[in-house]
């Protein structure tokens, strides 16, 4: 962010904090729970994070928030940590786990429980819930909740040795049983998890939840400005209250600004999960997924989600983002970065009769019609010819300019040709064009100045590279499929079309991952995961939705 650009709520109180003396550094952190993939939303928190402290000479930790070992792995720690390098973000020496503080949290239990603070409760899981109360009624106190100091420790101590059964006791804090926020209820500290940790081992069989390891991991790491998602602000007494109880040398400060969910896609790990697991896709990294490794294979440019958060804000206020403003953010980035190459996905075969037959010649194409700095290739070009099925049409319009019976057409890059005859199989479709080439309409040499209204690109059949070409669309067909009752009622059957199609050669050489632009038809990435001529569409070159997107976000 630019200093011309307006500062958003958290920056005018970080610049607040700088100015009056408060800080002299700005220390931030993006704290993901290894249990899943990052998807669109950790993007917000990330570029917030790393960004606010970069534009202050500040630092940030990347810190994995690993409390609870029966859903985490070293695959997402391995995935979460390239996919924030792929964004642009580098931690440095800053690399830490909640786990390498829980020596320090088991202390700072203990220290709870000497202030007479905690108490190990010995309700089952269903009767806490009904201890708990509701949102309208008071939850009443544990008759466990008065043991004394010495037997709480003692019995903490036997939970950290492994005496007990998962689940036969808890630690809890003693707050307030009717506070009408029900994260104050007497909150679980520690629980009990016979489960090795993915990083910590098999040392542990308690485990710090969510909330009492968080704000003690982000004032031991001296955070300044812990900033969260609103679903957290609930939970700031209780962070705050942690703190005022044990008092750490350092007291960072916790702020919420809103989610960044976008239209026809879930963000919920436990949704995204089930899609993986149920098969309905391929994995975490399929690319019609709204993870970050599921953009990334498809060939979304990481500065593009970079400008899609700039654009979204930050905010307080909960909002829904059309999809087509994240497409509009790759378009404009690759429209500049991405060469342009040509390719047929629905292939018509043309032959030109008046063509030698083994004649080939050599057509120069520019790699980029804006930025002559991105060179020209070669094209070869033959008698046999692929075009697209749509550019041919045999009871055309008036106002189509495409190929049809007696009409003409350029070739892109090369000779204009007309339509001659029109073959068919037996069940009436057209199979083959036979057509005629004027040998003096060649581009750039050619000495008729005669002119066309329409140019079609193509693709010389001898030359061609097979390949297959994944044609992705929105995973759901409801703008806000969080709010439907089942989120499986509303997918997309046709949210990826695989065809057959034939690719200039030089198209062969692509390296996986690269992406291109496929004149008139879109933006396209090689496949990083599959071996072989597999290509993924991007982005189409224009917003087909934006019509019925707008529409379904007014009415969501």
């Amino acid at each position: 962010m630019n200093d011309s650009e307006p500062r958003d709520f958290i920056r005018k109180i970080i610049d607040e904090d700088l100015e009056s003396g408060k800080h002299a550094e700005i220390v931030t952190r993006f704290p993901p729970e290894p249990n899943g993939y990052l998807h669109i939303g950790h993007v917000m928190s990330i570029c917030l994070n790393f960004g606010v402290a970069a534009e202050t000479g500040g630092r940030t930790y990347l810190r994995f928030d690993d409390t609870n070992p029966g859903k985490e792995s070293p695959e997402y720690v391995e995935a979460i940590e390239k996919d924030v390098h792929w964004l642009g973000f580098d931690w440095g020496d800053r690399l830490t786990h909640a786990s390498d503080y829980f020596d320090r949290l088991y202390q700072s239990a203990i220290e709870l429980i000497e202030k007479g603070v905690a108490y190990v409760d010995s309700l089952s899981a269903e009767e806490i819930r009904e201890y708990r109360g509701t949102l309208t009624e008071p939850g009443k106190d544990s008759p466990y909740r008065d043991r004394s100091i010495d037997e709480n420790l003692d019995l903490f101590a036997r939970m950290y040795a492994g005496e007990f059964a998962d689940g036969e006791h808890l630690l809890r804090a003693k707050i307030d049983m009717a506070s009408p926020n029900m994260n104050l209820r007497d909150p679980a500290i520690y629980r009990i998890r016979h489960i090795p940790h993915q990083n910590a081992g098999d040392k542990w069989c308690i485990y710090p939840m969510y909330d009492f390891a968080h704000g003690l991991s982000d004032a031991y790491e001296g955070i300044t400005h812990s900033l969260c998602t609103l679903e957290f602000e609930d939970h700031r007494p209780l962070y705050d209250w942690f703190l005022d109880q044990l008092q750490p040398e350092h007291r960072p400060r916790q702020i919420e600004f809103s989610r960044l969910n976008i239209a026809y896609a879930i963000t919920s790990k436990r949704k995204l999960n089930a899609l993986v697991e149920e098969g309905v896709v391929s994995g975490w990294d399929d690319p019609r997924m709204p993870t970050i490794a599921g953009m990334r294979r498809r060939g979304y440019p990481p500065e593009a989600l970079r400008e899609f958060v700039v654009r979204a804000g930050v905010t307080k206020k909960d909002k829904l983002i059309e999809m087509g403003a994240l497409e509009n953010c790759v378009r404009e980035t690759l429209g500049d970065s991405a060469p342009r190459r040509m390719a047929v996905l629905r292939p018509l075969k043309v032959v030109l009769t008046n063509y030698p037959e083994d004649q080939v010649e050599v057509m120069e194409a520019k790699n980029h019609p804006g930025n002559p700095d991105f060179g020209t290739r070669e094209m070869p070009f033959s008698r046999e010819l692929w075009i697209e099925q749509d550019d041919f049409m045999e009871d055309a319009p008036r106002k189509f300019f495409r190929l049809k019976p007696g009409g003409e057409v350029r070739l892109r890059f090369g000779y204009i040709i007309r339509c001659d005859e029109v073959i068919k199989n037996d069940d009436g479709d057209v199979v083959e064009l036979r057509c005629s080439y004027d040998p003096d309409t060649r581009s750039g040499t050619g000495t008729s100045d005669r002119k066309v209204k329409g140019t079609i690109h193509w693709v010389s059949c001898k030359h061609a590279v097979d390949a297959s070409v994944r044609l992705y669309d929105r995973l759901f067909t409801e703008a806000n499929p969080n709010a439907v009752e089942d989120f499986h009622s509303v997918l997309n059957p046709d949210s990826l079309e695989t065809v057959s199609a034939r690719l200039e050669p030089s198209l062969g050489e692509l390296a996986a991952g690269e992406t291109v632009q496929f004149e008139r038809l879109g933006y396209f990435c090689k496949d990083a995961v599959d071996d072989g001529a597999i290509f993924n569409r991007v982005v189409t070159l224009r917003d087909s939705w934006a019509k019925l997107e707008k529409q379904a976000l007014q009415q969501a």
